[in-house]
């Protein structure tokens, strides 16, 4: 049959084999293959970085440390990069995700190119991927790329230090790099404004590379919300793995305080 007929014919390119039917059938390729998605996470001890993963994938997938262990780690006077992997499956769709951490970063006296190893990691991983690709047989690739990088902001309240401004520069030259301030709900919502802008202008300012999201979109509501989600980088974050009961009753998780309660999953908190 020629492509006269078959466009002629509609019926022909009915049973699903045709140009339109590619993107069903590659979803069906990913959704029984899974796909790899690697995070990590980036910031001072102290900054909630594991809370906040676990908060994030409802499971204490990374140990929180104790006191006498942070402080012989930071005797060591390294920066470490460990690896947690998770596999997660929603609606028949897999991901194997892989969270890296990296204690011991900005954790000294001296913090000079302490995100160096966080580098080399990153550019190490392009490698060992592009030979396994370069390879005759290409069957069990280990994909460990970084695919984005959370760095956490200590909430001081002034804006970003020296370590953050270069560290920040560095990381975001290689990965999609998002920046997000932990602890948000130590800042009163008037500080939080004012802190935002403050570091948004030093990102700015410096040049950061930090990840920025496609905002056109056929639907409508949908650009309107990417809109939002824009203006509010860096964003702002609360964690906690603890579940809490609000004035009216409710269970849910956040921080107790005397003034009320901070929820982990409430945009306006």
């Amino acid at each position: 049959m020629s492509a006269t007929e078959a466009s002629a014919n509609p019926q022909a390119t009915a049973g699903g084999i045709g140009i339109a039917n590619l993107p069903n059938q590659l979803h069906k390729i990913v959704t029984k293959k899974g796909t790899n998605f690697s995070l990590m996470v980036v910031g001072e001890s102290g900054t909630g970085k594991t809370t906040f993963i676990n908060t994030l994938l409802t499971t204490e997938l990374i140990e929180p440390l104790d006191d006498a262990t942070r402080r012989k780690k930071q005797l060591d006077k390294t920066v470490d990069i460990n690896i947690h992997k998770a596999e997660l499956e929603e609606k028949m769709f897999s991901v194997k995700l892989n969270v890296v951490d990296t204690p011991g970063f900005g954790d000294y006296v001296d913090n000079n190119d302490c995100w160096l190893p966080v580098v080399d990691f990153i550019e190490n991983q392009y490698e060992q991927y592009l030979r396994q690709e370069q390879q005759p047989v290409r069957k069990g690739i280990v994909d460990m790329r970084v695919h984005a990088c959370l760095y956490f902001i200590r909430p001081n309240g002034h804006t970003l230090k020296p370590l953050d401004v270069r560290a920040m520069k560095a990381i975001g030259a290689r990965v999609n790099l998002i920046p997000v301030i932990a602890k948000a709900d130590t800042l009163s919502p008037t500080a939080l404004r004012q802190f935002k802008k403050r570091v948004m202008d030093v990102i700015d300012a410096q040049s950061i590379r930090i990840y920025q999201p496609p905002v056109e979109s056929d639907d409508g509501n949908s650009e309107e919300r990417n809109r939002e989600i824009i203006s509010a980088v860096p964003f702002a974050i609360i964690g906690s793995t603890l579940e809490v009961k609000t004035e009216d009753g409710r269970r849910v998780k956040g921080r107790q305080y005397p003034w009320g309660v901070a929820e982990v999953e409430n945009d306006q908190h």
